[in-house]
């Protein structure tokens, strides 16, 4: 496991569910069913509302996976990797 703060350029679904995203330079397809994260309310109190959250499995063209932990802060605001898992 490896604790991160990148932002990330994400694409979703209609729905808001991730499908494909650019971290670090590398371009990955969410290649299994993403998970919603829950956050604990006292972790953010000092932001409106909790952020919104994801772990997906990412894969990049040449087949080399990682697991991720996504989660938006704000509405409209940036994506950020808190956490990536192999």
């Amino acid at each position: 496991m490896m604790l991160v703060s990148a932002t990330l350029t994400l694409w979703t679904s209609d729905a808001g569910v991730p499908e494909r995203f650019v971290w670090e330079g590398r371009r990955f397809r969410v290649t299994d069913t993403p998970t919603p994260l829950e956050f604990e309310l006292g972790l953010f109190t000092h932001l409106e509302g909790l952020p919104i959250g994801w772990r997906v499995q990412g894969t990049e063209e040449d087949g080399d996976s990682l697991m991720f932990d996504i989660a938006q802060f704000a509405t409209g605001s940036e994506w950020h990797v808190i956490r990536t898992y192999r």
